[in-house]
């Protein structure tokens, strides 16, 4: 991949920008579960390839009712500087993942300054379909082969952009990134990096 090629670069969300470590350790403590069983649990899917919202049918549990916000203390050390680091580079940038309509306001809140914040929640389409990498393309007004999609997850996020013609950069850390980056697959991406840090320096 050239870089000179890529006008925009859209980001995951849960993993990549955000470390989801205290949403799950507050959900395991609201249905009573310790954080240890939950996260074991919870890897075991990941490891076999398992929708990880069955964690709580697994656990044996009820899911619970309200969810989590996110709050500044859950970024990445690395999300908001690479963010605004490739903004200043001249790339469109955008934030597009998995998530509940009201994250797009709470990313705003903690400072992401984004030509697109979305949410599968508000597109009513997620991810793995190819539809919800169509509507990123669609966003950014350039053609699928100009946008850099940065994702930890190689199911959900480097094989489905791949398949509309997105470039992809592989996020090699967090739960799926660590258990992913050991399947082939983790080698079609485009862009393997350990951190955001990485990327940044890749692009600017």
């Amino acid at each position: 991949m050239v870089i000179s090629e890529i006008r925009a670069v859209v980001f995951d969300v849960g993993e990549t920008l955000i470390d989801e470590t205290r949403h799950w350790t507050v959900l395991a403590d609201a249905v009573g579960v310790p954080p240890l069983t939950f996260f074991a649990v919870f890897g075991s899917l990941i490891e076999r390839g398992e929708d990880h919202r069955r964690i709580w049918s697994e656990l044996g549990v009820e899911k619970p009712k309200s969810g989590v916000p996110v709050r500044p203390d859950d970024l990445y050390p690395d999300a908001l500087p690479c963010l605004t680091a490739v903004r200043r580079a001249g790339f469109t940038v955008g934030i597009a993942g998995n998530q509940p309509a009201s994250a797009e306001a709470h990313l705003k809140a903690i400072g992401f300054d984004a030509d697109l914040v979305a949410s599968s929640e508000r597109w009513g389409v997620e991810k793995p379909s190819t539809d919800f990498f169509l509507r990123i393309v669609d966003a950014m007004g350039v053609a699928a082969n100009a946008v850099l999609y940065v994702g930890d997850r190689v199911d959900n996020d480097i094989m489905p952009a791949r398949d509309v013609g997105m470039r992809t950069a592989f996020l090699a850390r967090g739960p799926w990134g660590t258990i992913h980056k050991r399947r082939p697959a983790a080698r079609l991406a485009d862009i393997t990096v350990a951190s955001l840090a990485e990327l940044e320096a890749l692009l600017s």
